[in-house]
């Protein structure tokens, strides 16, 4: 036999000549275990190429991470009068953007606290508790004290980003965001 006869006639999958093929092979002709090959070359060029997609996120994340922070250090937007807020009293303001809501307290005369109202836990606003000292998430029962930010109960681990703040002529101004994270 030729090599020309035997490229005419074939050989199926399994090794044997296509005339002793079961008739089904002719209905699907794929030879499947060579239909799933990657060769080493396709491989190690998919890893590269996902590698690099990782590698660029990772990139666009610190950038915009960066870039926010940044932003953070030089807002300074004032929140309100000193005479508005009474003792015990409290105000949500946004703060340094329209989607970044807070919490301002005023436990005493002359002190005034602020902090990120988004628990730190799955993001639930947190709401005041004046007598308890705290500073309640409902979505899952955790706490946070009131003075530091800290948590007390639940699931959050980490404190409540606080929002500084700096009193000119009466009038309460945020000044930056102090993220503790410990």
């Amino acid at each position: 036999m030729s090599p020309r006869e035997s490229e005419e006639e074939g050989i199926g999958p399994d090794g044997r000549p296509l005339t002793e093929q079961p008739a089904w092979r002719q209905d699907f002709p794929i030879d499947w275990p060579q239909d799933h090959y990657v060769a080493r070359r396709d491989f190690t060029k998919f890893l590269g190429l996902t590698s690099l997609a990782f590698a660029v996120g990772q990139v666009w994340i610190f950038v915009q991470s960066w870039l926010r922070r940044r932003r953070e250090e030089h807002a300074t937007m004032p929140i309100a009068r000193v005479d508005e807020i009474p003792v015990g009293g409290t105000r949500v303001f946004h703060y340094p953007g329209e989607d970044d809501p807070c919490l301002l307290l005023r436990p005493s005369e002359d002190t005034f606290l602020a902090y990120d109202q988004k628990c730190t836990h799955l993001s639930c606003a947190v709401l005041p508790e004046p007598e308890g000292g705290r500073l309640r998430c409902p979505c899952h029962h955790g706490y946070f004290d009131t003075a530091t930010g800290r948590p007390l109960a639940g699931p959050p681990r980490r404190p409540l980003p606080r929002i500084l703040l700096e009193v000119r002529d009466g009038i309460l101004y945020a000044i930056g965001i102090e993220r503790s994270t410990v």
